[in-house]
């Protein structure tokens, strides 16, 4: 496992994180709290620093699984980074088919609420990190949510400030960075061999400003991995659906067609191996954070972290 610094603020981190979105229960198929805590312990045992999740994942159930885990293990040098702003304590589980009511709150008395339920749900006196969780530009552009992360820093409920980039909107939110990043210590992105918006406005202001960069959704949902074709169909409770419709899997698929030849150069590594090495090999980025749901997938994602940055060749013709 290999580690770099989270930004000039942040702490020091393992390249391969543990997304636990998946492992809350809903959004994501069937799952089994013992086999989800099981990927846990074996992320940690392979040297996994850092822990990504939600107070609204599993509406607070992967939280909840992280706290028994560490409670049986203890902290160590574990980075718990966790998110609010997507409102769902009034609504029901069975509310959530196809993400149901939960709405954006980004007032300032909000904010503060999520985040004593998450440190009680944690078990921790204070949290790692807590991100923004990718509101609309609108919500950002008032004073309130970063009237909370200071009162938060400020009163140590937080250690470090993020926020999380909402998808597709990477270059529209870029300028927010230049106003808060006196604040921001850290932000989460969107980004993956197919998906590369980042590249051009967020990650040279990242860098220019020393905030550490997060990249969320490094296998696109499971698709860099290689196992879905144009058949593949997700059931009712999986977000996959419409993430990755038949039209949207059609669109990938000829897209991934150009990159043949990169992973053929690797026969001996995963699809998901080389897609998670793009990703740590730009400068700005300091970790990934994909998704496990299994032990098994945690050692396939942790060995990319164990084989570094994919070749200098290989990145002029990606990043250039």
């Amino acid at each position: 496992m290999q580690y770099k610094k989270l930004g000039k603020n942040g702490p020091p981190v393992s390249t391969m994180g543990f997304g636990a979105w998946a492992i809350g229960g809903m959004n994501w198929g069937k799952t089994d709290d013992d086999v989800s805590k099981k990927a846990l312990n074996e992320a940690i045992d392979q040297g996994v620093t850092f822990i990504d999740t939600a107070d609204v994942y599993g509406f607070g159930h992967s939280e909840e699984l992280i706290a028994e885990v560490i409670k049986e293990r203890g902290k160590q040098n574990i980075i718990i980074a966790t998110k609010a702003g997507n409102d769902f304590y009034f609504t029901k589980k069975e509310d959530d088919v196809g993400y149901g009511p939960i709405q954006q709150t980004y007032t300032k008395e909000y904010l503060i609420y999520a985040v004593e339920q998450s440190l009680r749900r944690l078990n921790v006196e204070a949290l790692d990190i807590l991100q923004l969780h990718s509101p609309d530009l609108e919500k950002l552009e008032k004073d309130e949510p970063w009237e909370a992360l200071e009162k938060l820093k400020k009163d140590g409920k937080i250690l470090h400030a993020g926020l999380s980039i909402q998808s597709f909107k990477e270059t529209e939110q870029a300028h927010l960075l230049d106003k808060h990043h006196d604040l921001i210590d850290c932000i989460q992105v969107r980004y993956n061999l197919l998906e590369r918006e980042a590249e051009k406005v967020l990650f040279p202001k990242a860098q220019k400003y020393g905030i550490g960069v997060i990249v969320r959704i490094p296998l696109l949902f499971g698709f860099l991995t290689g196992k879905f074709d144009a058949n593949s169909q997700f059931g009712e409770d999986d977000h996959r659906r419409m993430n990755l419709s038949s039209e949207k899997l059609d669109k990938y698929l000829k897209e991934i067609e150009k990159l043949k030849p990169l992973f053929e150069k690797y026969p001996d590594q995963s699809m998901a191996q080389v897609s998670l090495r793009f990703c740590v090999s730009h400068p700005a980025c300091s970790l990934v954070i994909p998704g496990a749901k299994t032990s098994s997938q945690v050692n396939d994602n942790c060995r990319a972290s164990d084989l570094g940055k994919l070749p200098e060749e290989d990145l002029k013709r990606l990043l250039n």
